[in-house]
């Protein structure tokens, strides 16, 4: 069993490419300790990102990986945890990755109830590949492809997920890494489809268009806005615009888990024959 994050790491292939004061190196730390805290091993565990700068997280960690195509992470990952249905397997995907060429994946993934852990980093632009705007961005945000402001509300991703039929679904930010880690814990011992959405900044795209500018005020930010779901329970709906509902915001047990329920489908069709 690995005693450090490090051993889950392919350390020589630092220093990251991630930018000055980006988040996803933190909510990859918190991922990191939730699975060094679960002792998952790894050749028992598969790692599976999608394109974009959170997916290039797949690339510095040593456990079975793969790196898919645009859109196509929680597809890979289907396909894989049916083929193992013993693997844990994890998805870390980016809002533009996950919730808009992927969002069509995403949704039936959470309706299946299939066993997979997703991680989606919300930094609401595309940062690797030149500011354009996410679904996420929300109305008035600034970005190569809205020049003159977006005029678009973004999802709520979580009420999205649980909607779909995700039954464990929670949000964490970059400010609090423990809960984050907690949360994502959560997720991966859960059985059944669970979504953690990682709110996170990007000083370099994001902030250089819209306000708060800087990673240190980004993150201050987050910690102004961020309620946990108890207290926000409490709070009249016009108290809550525009703050971040951390926490475990859904949880079921009980549901059929999809793979499980494809085993028994086929030991059904064995015994009839």
């Amino acid at each position: 069993m690995p005693a450090t994050i490090d051993e889950y790491l392919h350390t020589e292939h630092f220093p990251h490419i991630w930018c000055p004061g980006c988040g996803l190196g933190t909510v990859t730390g918190s991922f990191l300790r939730a699975a060094l805290e679960l002792g998952l091993k790894k050749e028992e565990t598969v790692v599976v990102g999608g394109i974009g700068c959170s997916s290039r997280a797949v690339g510095y960690l040593d456990f079975s990986t793969v790196h898919s195509i645009h859109g196509r992470a929680l597809a890979f990952a289907t396909g894989i945890k049916m083929a193992h249905p013993q693997f844990t397997v994890i998805v870390l995907t980016g809002d533009g990755d996950g919730a808009a060429i992927g969002g069509n994946h995403l949704i039936h993934a959470c309706r299946r109830n299939i066993d997979i852990t997703c991680i989606l980093f919300n930094n609401r632009i595309y940062g690797m590949t030149g500011g354009q705007l996410s679904p996420q961005m929300g109305e008035g945000g600034m970005a190569t492809t809205a020049p003159y402001g977006h005029e678009e509300p973004a999802f709520d991703l979580c009420r999205l997920t649980e909607a779909a039929g995700a039954t464990y679904v929670a949000r964490g930010t970059a400010y609090g890494p423990r809960e984050l880690q907690r949360l994502i814990k959560g997720g991966i011992t859960h059985k059944g489809f669970s979504f953690i959405e990682a709110v996170t900044q990007c000083p370099t795209e994001f902030g250089k268009r819209n306000a708060p500018k800087g990673a240190i005020a980004m993150l201050e930010d987050m910690k102004a806005r961020a309620i946990n779901a108890k207290k926000a329970a409490a709070l009249p709906p016009e108290e809550l615009v525009d703050r971040i509902i951390t926490g475990v915001l859904h949880e079921e047990t009980g549901r059929p888990e999809f793979a499980q329920n494809y085993t028994d489908m086929l030991t059904r069709v064995r015994n009839t024959e």
